[in-house]
């Protein structure tokens, strides 16, 4: 026998010989069971270990300085692309009215004939169908006592009709189909616009704002301020030939408000198509109002709360930002690090004539409405002071893996080993029985 060690007396694993064992078949049959069951627990236990959730957090949101995208599709089947300016204001003082770049807007046919595609143009002040080539060179067509526009073709000159409408905007004038002005006549706008009355018109594209409560709207004609008042011109939209006139009735395919998140992150928010298991969702999508009256207005108040999606691992990359001027529309909120910064927002609307009245009608003749204004669509954004982490992690480390591995291992074949001895001893017990009544 070998000499025995100074560890012997500390063993807590006694053996027996091999001759004191009793082997039987419900053992066996007990054991190639309780292996199966241990497999099985244990590929649990490791798909367990494999699963990435996604944890929300809320802190407060102490980024400064920030810029929010704004991305939209709308579509306008009874207003013509011609009459529709789109405006973003905000508290900070800023405006951008109508707005020239990141947007497209689509000429569509009436909807009697379908409403196809007929044409996408860019809101670009000067677009290439805009430009006079035939002129002489040294052209300087006359802006009619208002201010040249400082992004004129021509520095102070107005050599088109664009240039003119832009130049009395700046003096709050009000342009109508201009008459008299030669630039308007020698491009047809009159003709132009008539020719387009029946026809739809989609706005498509996004706008980077201030990230501050401000508001964003879509309103016919030409935007000036007069005063600190801000108006439109009206008067191609009501002075129509069309019957009934050109009204606000419209459809929004999709509004969101920073980047959209990947098909494989959204599965990771939640498999149910819940808003309140899946914030990517955008309660505006797929929205439709109907109106037949051309002097109607449409408010949708937005609650706007930054949200962050945090990727597994985003720490152990470069981390680096993608949110400076000089990112283009559609990338602004892609880290370099992998993570998004988006939003998600909360909605209430509503709608009114803006020829007043009460809701008589109704059976509400105590709610009032307030008269006049300016028909469109209008958003009002305001930004919470809170801001939800969704972080990436998975269910349980890998020592938590290792503990419910062994967990499983040892708990099944304890059970193992009492069902065994059960049967064994119940199994002896039936046998004796047998003898004694024999």
């Amino acid at each position: 026998m070998p000499a025995k060690s100074r560890f012997t007396r500390l063993d807590a694993f006694t053996k027996t010989v091999d001759e004191a064992r009793v082997r039987t078949t419900s053992g066996g049959v007990v054991t190639i069971a309780s292996l199966l069951i241990v497999l099985w627990l244990a590929w649990g236990e490791w798909a367990e270990y494999r699963r990435i959730v996604v944890h929300p957090e809320l802190i407060v949101d102490k980024g400064r300085s920030e810029k929010m995208e704004i991305h939209l599709n709308i579509t306008f089947p009874k207003i013509p692309c011609e009459l529709l300016t789109l405006d973003v204001m905000d508290v900070s003082g800023e405006q951008q009215t109508g707005v020239m770049h990141g947007v497209n807007k689509v000429r569509l046919s009436p909807q009697e004939e379908g409403g196809t595609v007929i044409d996408v143009r860019s809101l670009d002040l000067h677009s290439a169908s805009d430009e006079a080539t035939h002129l002489d060179p040294d052209y300087c067509g006359g802006c009619y006592g208002a201010n040249p526009p400082p992004n004129a073709q021509k520095a102070g000159c107005c050599n088109t009709c664009d240039e003119v409408r832009e130049a009395y905007a700046s003096v709050s004038w009000a342009f109508g189909r201009g008459e008299g002005v030669e630039q308007c006549e020698r491009e047809h706008y009159g003709e132009r616009l008539d020719s387009q009355r029946k026809e739809g018109c989609r706005i498509e594209g996004g706008l980077r704002v201030n990230k501050v409560v401000g508001n964003f709207h879509i309103a016919p004609g030409r935007s000036f301020s007069n005063g600190n008042m801000h108006v439109h011109d009206l008067n191609n939209y009501f002075d129509t030939p069309v019957p009934g006139g050109h009204v606000f009735t419209h459809e929004i395919h999709s509004l969101r408000f920073g980047p959209q998140l990947p098909d494989d992150v959204v599965k990771k928010l939640g498999s149910k198509q819940l808003p309140w298991t899946n914030h990517h969702i955008n309660p505006l999508d797929n929205t439709e109002q109907i109106t037949a009256d051309p002097a109607y207005n449409f408010m949708y108040f937005v609650k706007v709360v930054s949200t962050s999606y945090l990727p597994l691992g985003w720490e152990k990359n470069a981390y680096g930002t993608n949110s400076g001027p000089e990112v283009g529309i559609g990338s602004y909120g892609h880290q370099d690090d992998g993570s998004v910064e988006t939003h998600q927002y909360s909605v209430t609307s509503h709608r009114r004539s803006l020829s007043g009245g009460d809701d008589a009608a109704e059976g509400h003749k105590e709610k009032l409405h307030a008269r006049g204004g300016i028909p469109g669509v209008f958003f009002s954004y305001d930004i919470s002071p809170m801001k939800v982490i969704n972080r990436e992690e998975r269910s349980k480390s890998f020592t938590g893996f290792l503990t419910g591995l062994c967990a499983i291992i040892g708990g099944t074949l304890t059970v193992a080993a009492a069902l065994d001895r059960g049967l064994y001893e119940g199994t002896t017990r039936l046998k004796k029985l047998q003898s004694k009544n024999m």
